[in-house]
């Protein structure tokens, strides 16, 4: 099993919120054996999508590939004016490629979100990845993360996530890698 971790922010800085959810979701899957991949998008430098090309960017079919790989998807965003930022929504727009494969998009994948708000609307974000995967196909997790930004993390600690944010996010990690969830076990449908 394989997990990619989708930092959809454009913060770089190693002490910034996405970088370490990120790593704190990237050690518990360690921790369990589990293979994973950080995708930073401020990283990745995809254009802008567009269906009039007629050569796929070399950025974006490395996008594409690890994306397909992995069984297990975390999205992470923080919430812009309402919604997730837009490089990201450009991000996850460029799964497009994907369509004619026999299994395009992201087909059968296991989706667990998280957003980070400085006021209390983060669900805005996860309404909206929530839309996007499953329009591409994907499981999103029942169970997601909203997170208010100023309660993140410890007071006199600003780069230790708090424990109840930690706990949430660890059940978004035990609920992503449940065999007992499988989106194919649970939408089988019945014979007869």
């Amino acid at each position: 099993m394989k997990a990619i971790i989708f930092n959809g922010a454009m913060e770089r800085r190693p002490q910034s919120t996405p970088v370490l959810l990120s790593k704190y979701i990237a050690g518990k899957l360690q921790e369990m054996g589990l293979e994973n991949h950080i995708f930073n998008l401020s990283d990745a430098g995809l254009p802008i999508f567009d269906t009039t090309i007629i050569k796929t960017p070399h950025t974006v079919e490395l996008m594409n590939q690890m994306f397909l790989e992995a069984d297990i998807h975390f999205w992470l965003a923080p919430l812009y004016h309402g919604s997730i930022p837009g490089a990201m929504k450009n991000g996850l727009d460029w799964l497009e490629v994907s369509a004619k494969m026999p299994q395009p998009y992201l087909t059968d994948k296991t989706v667990g979100m998280v957003c980070w708000a400085d006021g209390i609307q983060a669900m805005q974000g996860i309404n909206t990845m929530d839309a996007v995967a499953k329009a591409l196909r994907a499981w999103p997790l029942p169970f997601s993360v909203p997170l208010v930004r100023g309660s993140l993390f410890e007071a006199d600690n600003p780069t230790e996530i708090t424990t109840p944010n930690k706990e949430k996010l660890d059940l978004l990690i035990k609920l992503a890698t449940s065999k007992k969830i499988e989106a194919r076990e649970i939408h089988t449908p019945i014979a007869g």
